[in-house]
């Protein structure tokens, strides 16, 4: 994914092709399932860490401080669209975190969250990895929005940095979702069909966050820091504390250094 190769299209088709980008790549690390029927836990726990760590540092090079650039560009107080935006992300993910029936990916039964529901644990569990992915496409989406804007702080190259972010980091998600569920009984085509179900929600939220950014100008930092202080929360709530239950803690933790100073490379190479 170039810049200059969609840097002639129209925002919304940008981030449309951004987040079916990210999805497919998820599509892939699902099909895993195809040719292994288990890996090992420390894989999964340093993909986890990775993903955290891809995660925080799109939060805050991608979103928080080009959100924080264009409010001082539109003559606000550069640190309060920043900081409601951020809680107002995190909060979002709460209530749905509250609401949505679903069981984290390492949960027991007996651990299901949200409003009390018969649902077998598979729905539950794509449910969660959706949960987690709705702040990712929204980011993307966002960010591209925040490009086409042509505002100081933001540029579309950064944009392509998170979604080649957002992507590389959805390769081992899918595997993660996918494999355990063929470990669990269910057949291939079942675990990878609900494996690359998980992202299904990105391009839908890319192109509702690119769409709105451009439409309300004035409201881009907000949503920047929005979808940052979204991916912040699923990050500390559950992609972490699922990286260190496995007794690989330090193998995750370090995980998740390589992942922030990978985001971190392409962030700033590509901007």
């Amino acid at each position: 994914m170039h810049a200059e190769a969609i840097r002639h299209l129209h925002p919304v088709t940008q981030a449309l092709l951004a987040t079916l980008f990210t999805w497919g790549v998820t599509v892939l690390g699902a099909a895993v399932v195809f040719f292994a029927r288990a890996v090992p836990r420390r894989f999964l726990d340093a993909s986890l860490g990775f993903t955290a760590g891809v995660m925080i540092a799109a939060s805050f090079w991608s979103l928080l401080a080009p959100a924080i650039e264009l409010s001082r560009s539109l003559g606000l107080i550069p640190w309060l669209p920043a900081v409601v935006g951020f809680l107002a992300g995190g909060a979002f993910i709460r209530v749905l975190d509250r609401f949505l029936p679903h069981v984290h990916l390492f949960g027991a039964s007996g651990t299901e969250e949200g409003i009390p529901t018969s649902w077998h644990r598979t729905k539950l569990l794509v449910l969660a990895i959706m949960l987690h992915n709705i702040p990712e496409g929204l980011a993307v989406g966002v960010a591209f929005g925040a490009a086409a804007a042509g505002l100081e702080g933001a540029s579309l190259g950064a944009a392509v940095a998170l979604a080649l972010g957002i992507g590389l980091q959805n390769f081992p998600e899918g595997l993660a979702v996918s494999v355990p569920l063929r470990r669990e009984g269910l057949s291939r085509w079942k675990s990878f069909w609900y494996g690359q179900m998980t992202a299904i929600v990105e391009p839908v939220a890319g192109v509702a966050g690119a769409a709105a950014v451009l439409v309300m100008r004035p409201l881009l930092p907000y949503a920047m820091a929005f979808a940052a202080g979204a991916m912040i929360f699923v990050v500390v709530e559950e992609v972490i504390p699922e990286s260190q239950q496995g007794g690989n803690a330090d193998l995750a933790t370090l995980a998740a250094m390589a992942g922030f100073a990978v985001m971190l490379a392409m962030d700033v190479g590509l901007s």
